[in-house]
């Protein structure tokens, strides 16, 4: 194909190179042959030989004249005439005093003339002056003519430098398509047009195809191409192709991620309240390729066997306070210590309902509340002392029970953490209810967070524990501040009452209102 444009190209302009070449030939020998009528109209004496000579003669003054000059310019003939159009010179002495053969009128009416004309010596390029003497007047007339043959010869003669000089120009052309047909199939691996159709058609289905999200980003670090999963994960659309990461997504963790300022590989992201796992590839071209694995699911499992084997802790704290409990007591029906064996069973059964009591007082969604009386029997076990701060009181009518004890329970697992293993450890919880809005607050006094790591901690992957088995840790405070933001609340962490960390998470919009005064009941716990 490159071949076949080359070669078009150039025979197209040699030819429209021939064809005003032809003709400016034409033009230079009709101008060359006025230029030489004009030089022997100019001759001295010459208007005087024709006005006072005795007529044409073949070897007349004016016939050496005329041969003189053609000699002299190698014109086919130089004729020169009488106002009555009777020759007095020509290159052939015979057709002296005779009529020229073309009409004379034009230039002996003054004016000058030159064109390609046919004459008795065949075709020519004609000049013709009029001839005036002294006064101006017209005494006659300066007929030139170059032989047609002449003009063609050069133009021949001309012809085979100029197809020399296209055959050069083709040649050159030839190697350079040649190069770079050499250069795109190395770069497209020799592969055909139609292979390489065919391979952005199986790109497109495997990009769209597989569950794995993929951002391409260009040298610029502007996204280019994202595919169905990745738009899903993201929440992104065609139009956000073409700005950056930041831009299109808004700043945080995932954006920088993609953009490349947060190096390492299996990077932990939350993005719209998903888990993601992103890795981030850098391209020849200067772009990068991210991919990113949804593992919120993983995620949750992870959660919920954590949830269970806090549950199997706490049962098994239960287990081994009941088996010392059950010791004790038959010990005493052993040794007849009928009425100490009442008064104990009946403290260590008033412990736990009064625990239970006290928080179902206080917090009258079931969920919740069963999520603290579990949280309180692990922390026991645990020797941390777990209370319910004065004042909580949370009604039934939250919008959305199971993502606020995710917010709990993440709260007071840390803290759990933070105090467990040390005396008097202390964990306190506080929810009060603000017109639609909760605030909720979990402080402990354990050794606190300082002042200038207190906005790292909601990062994503920023852990002080070790990483359990299923996975790592660094989450949950990111997720709580990610559920607080959708809900258009905040999260916040500063020093505690006793010494330890405090957090702080408000959601304006978690709790129905309140229509009429129907009777709450507090939920039944044992």
């Amino acid at each position: 194909m490159q071949l076949a444009v080359v070669t078009g190209v150039t025979a197209v302009a040699t030819g429209l190179f021939l064809a005003p070449f032809s003709e400016q030939l034409d033009e230079q020998a009709t101008r060359r042959a006025l230029a030489i009528a004009q030089s022997t109209a100019a001759e001295p004496g010459l208007d005087n030989l024709l006005t006072e000579g005795a007529g044409p003669a073949r070897d007349g003054p004016v016939q050496k004249v005329a041969e003189r000059i053609r000699r002299a310019t190698g014109a086919s003939y130089v004729v020169v005439m009488d106002t009555r159009g009777v020759r007095w010179s020509h290159s052939e002495p015979a057709r002296i005093g005779e009529h020229v053969s073309t009409d004379p009128s034009r230039v002996l009416a003054g004016r000058e003339v030159l064109h390609l004309d046919e004459g008795t010596l065949g075709r020519a390029a004609r000049g013709k002056v009029p001839l005036r003497n002294g006064h101006g007047d017209v005494v006659g007339a300066v007929s030139v003519g170059i032989a047609y043959d002449s003009v063609r010869d050069r133009f021949v003669r001309a012809v085979p430098g100029l197809l020399a000089y296209a055959g050069g120009a083709l040649g050159v052309g030839a190697l350079a398509a040649l190069l770079i047909f050499r250069r795109f199939h190395k770069r497209t691996h020799d592969l055909a047009f139609s292979d390489i159709a065919s391979l952005l058609a199986e790109r497109e289905a495997i990009l769209h195809g597989i569950r794995e999200g993929v951002v391409a980003l260009d040298p610029r670090g502007r996204i280019r191409l994202v595919n169905d999963e990745a738009q899903r994960l993201l929440e992104l659309r065609p139009h956000h192709v073409g700005m950056d990461p930041e831009e299109a997504m808004g700043p945080g963790r995932t954006a920088r991620v993609l953009a490349g300022d947060v190096p390492g590989a299996d990077l932990l992201t939350v993005s719209g309240g998903r888990v993601l796992v992103a890795n981030r590839m850098p391209t020849k071209d200067g772009g990068a390729v991210a991919t990113l694995r949804d593992r919120t699911e993983l995620e949750l499992l992870g959660r919920e066997l954590d949830g269970s084997q806090g549950l199997i802790d706490a049962l098994r704290a239960q287990d081994h306070e009941h088996a010392n409990r059950m010791h004790i007591l038959l010990g005493l029906l052993q040794l007849g210590l009928y009425e100490e064996a009442v008064d104990y069973l009946s403290d260590a059964v008033g412990v736990h309902r009064a625990t239970a009591e006290e928080i179902s007082e206080k917090v009258r969604d079931p969920l919740l509340a069963a999520l603290l009386v579990g949280k309180a029997t692990v922390a026991a076990e645990r020797g941390v002392a777990l209370h319910i701060a004065p004042g909580t009181l949370l009604p039934d009518r939250l919008v959305d029970p199971p993502e606020l004890a995710t917010v709990l329970g993440n709260l007071v697992d840390n803290a759990l953490d933070a105090t467990a293993g040390s005396p008097g450890g202390r964990v306190e919880t506080a929810l009060t209810v603000h017109g639609t809005g909760i605030r909720l607050q979990v402080s402990d006094n354990g050794p606190g967070i300082p002042a200038e790591r207190r906005e790292t901690v909601f990062a994503e992957g920023w852990s002080t524990k070790e990483p359990p088995a299923h996975g790592r840790r660094g989450l949950g405070l990111a997720l709580v501040r990610r559920l607080a933001e959708r809900h258009g609340g905040s999260a916040e962490v500063d020093e505690g009452p006793d010494g330890g960390a405090r957090f702080t998470v408000t959601l304006p919009e978690a709790v129905h209102p309140h229509h009429g005064s129907p009777e709450i009941t507090r939920p039944r716990l044992p």
